[in-house]
């Protein structure tokens, strides 16, 4: 048995000072501190965790690991490692690989591959298409995360651009759907507009009037149209606009049929940022206004939002070369997602409670995991230390991700990651892993 002593416990909307009991895999007991048996610290072995924060583990809801056929810039192994070494103990992951994952054998590929080589608990989304409706009424709903729909561009043909097919998967599709949503006419126009001024090397900071505010809402719209009708239940990935937010209630998470998501970089990044940046903050959706950014993190604040996640998408780096056009959009982000968002808190954005409430506990909730995303009796033992008062600075020594690079290389953050523990196991301390860990996600539905 291990014993997490004397830690600043964050957990469900309170922080105080307490240990954790660790028996296996589990957590079997909660205490607080002068509550510890005077011979339980002979009999179990101790971290001592004086000073540091313990967090339930992160729970990222949307992630690209590229294995498989697009692993020379990422893979299930590579991306886990260093989602790990960044407290997310969670991950769902999307179906543009190469192959697309829009079969069920394809899907099952998948969890083989991450049951020998995910650092992290893991699941995977079915891809939707115009043509696999009857694979994704197969789908079973206690192992995989949900159905992605694209509703704007879309690599291969993983774009859902007929309406008939768009209200069946609604309307028949008994599963959690998650929407990217940009209006797929509206971009080409946009693009057209742009191309006619300045040809194909259109300069990045187009990028957002490109993939535009109203193209995002103009899909955001739709999808939640759609699953009014047909009472589905609809999750929107990615928001980015300021606009989009009139599309949520404000109701327990527990009641809500559609849900938001936002991703740290359109936290903490804006438009302003492309003149530093470049194409290595390029993402689809674009990073937009400030205004659209103080929207995003009021929305969650205010409960209409529901989720931070990252899109963790790698490319290497000269994949993202080029303007608006030609560079890769998407970035890596799942080593520092947890200490941007309490970098956000310090700077009196957000809460640290908040925080925890926005990348554990609500996913959990959300997607109706089993037994994860809170430091409770009973659960499994996923958790945080992190130290408040160590800095730590991105580095390309330090950064995991395969493809070698972050848009965040040189920025130091306030806290460090200490230790993470998974299924009650140490699987990263002190800059170290200690192996592969992860466990299948099951959800209650």
């Amino acid at each position: 048995m291990i014993l997490i002593h004397r830690a600043t416990i964050i957990n469900e909307g309170t922080s105080y000072v307490g240990s954790v009991l660790i028996d296996n895999n589990i957590i079997s007991e909660i205490y607080r501190v002068e509550e510890v048996p005077e011979n339980m610290l002979t009999r179990v072995t101790v971290i001592d965790a004086q000073g540091l924060w313990l967090i339930p583990g992160v729970i990222d809801d949307q992630v690209h690991f590229r294995e498989p056929g697009l692993t020379h810039k990422g893979d299930i192994e590579s991306e886990s490692r260093a989602a790990i070494a960044g407290g997310v103990t969670s991950f769902m992951e999307m179906p543009n690989t190469n192959p697309q994952t829009t079969t069920l054998e394809l899907l099952e590929q998948k969890f083989e591959i991450a049951s020998e080589k995910a650092y992290a608990n893991y699941s995977f989304y079915l891809g939707a298409t115009n043509e696999n409706l009857a694979e994704l009424k197969k789908v079973d709903p206690k192992t995989v995360a949900g159905i992605k729909v694209f509703m704007g561009s879309s690599t291969g043909n993983m774009l859902v651009d007929d309406r008939n097919v768009l209200q069946a998967i609604f309307a028949e599709v008994d599963m959690l759907i998650a929407t990217h949503c940009e209006k797929e006419d509206i971009i080409k126009r946009n693009i057209a507009h742009y191309k006619a001024e300045f040809g194909d090397d259109v300069p990045i900071q187009f990028h957002p009037l490109i993939r535009s505010a109203e193209a995002c809402y103009q899909s955001s719209s739709e999808a939640a149209e759609l699953a009014d009708k047909y009472e589905s239940r609809l999750h929107i990935l990615h928001l980015s606009t300021e606009k989009e937010i009139s599309l949520f209630d404000i109701k327990p998470l527990n009641e809500k049929k559609i849900t938001g998501e936002v991703c740290v970089h359109h936290l903490w990044f804006s438009d302003e940022d492309y003149s530093k940046y470049g194409s290595l903050i390029k993402w689809n959706p674009a990073v937009k206004t400030r205004q659209d950014r103080g929207a995003l993190m009021q929305g969650l604040l205010k409960g209409k939002l529901d989720v931070i996640a990252t899109d963790h998408a790698p490319h290497l780096l000269e994949e993202k070369q080029g303007g608006a056009l030609k560079a890769a959009s998407g970035g890596p982000l799942v080593q520092h997602s947890l200490q941007m968002m309490l970098e956000l808190s310090k700077k009196g954005k957000i809460s640290k409670e908040q925080v925890i409430n926005k990348m554990c506990h609500a996913p959990a909730t959300l997607f109706k995991i089993e037994k994860r995303g809170f430091i409770r009796k009973g659960y499994f033992a996923d958790m945080v230390l992190i130290n408040p008062n160590k800095p730590y600075t991105v580095t390309k020594e330090n950064i995991l991700y395969k493809c070698g690079w972050s848009p965040l290389e040189g920025e130091t953050f306030s806290t460090t990651i200490e230790k993470t523990i998974l299924n009650g196991k140490v699987a990263f301390e002190d800059g170290i892993l200690h192996g592969i860990t992860g466990q299948m996600l099951r959800f209650d539905r």
